[in-house]
């Protein structure tokens, strides 16, 4: 059996292991001749910051931006085209967004065949919102999962 991998999707917080996570992502977009799409998520520290204007949302656009680049540039090494975008990972007005949500109705979206998740972080930065998120997608994908 052969399964066919068009777009491989990789969530993103910043963190070095989102970047290993994109490593990933490359290669098996590379095997399969397929494009990955990094949704970089913000966490709630973030969005409640912007949402209250505790932080400048275009430095917010500027740091993820920066991170982007650099995995636009993973996949540009590699051949592999690298489609990038931004979410929120937590909202003050609906209870079910989190960042497992996130990532599964942006897989829907973006029509993702395979994911790739970090898993939980080491360092524990506030930046790093997608601790608990590989277990729920883990549970909750449709689509083939790798969590690295």
């Amino acid at each position: 059996m052969s399964i066919e991998v068009e777009r491989v999707l990789v969530p993103v917080d910043g963190s070095d292991e989102s970047l290993d996570a994109v490593d990933y992502g490359v290669a098996i977009a590379d095997r399969y001749g397929a494009e990955v799409h990094a949704v970089y998520v913000l966490g709630e520290e973030v969005v409640r910051a912007i949402e209250t204007d505790a932080v400048d949302e275009g430095e917010v656009a500027d740091d993820t931006e920066s991170f982007t680049d650099t995995v636009r540039e993973t996949g540009a090494a590699a051949g592999v085209e690298v489609v990038t975008s931004i979410a929120y990972g937590f909202s003050t007005q609906r209870k079910s967004r989190h960042p497992g949500s996130v990532i599964l109705d942006t897989a829907d979206a973006v029509e993702a065949d395979f994911l790739v998740v970090p898993r939980e972080p080491t360092s524990g930065g506030p930046a790093e919102v997608l601790e608990k998120a590989a277990e729920y997608v883990l549970l909750y994908a449709s689509q083939p999962v790798l969590s690295v």
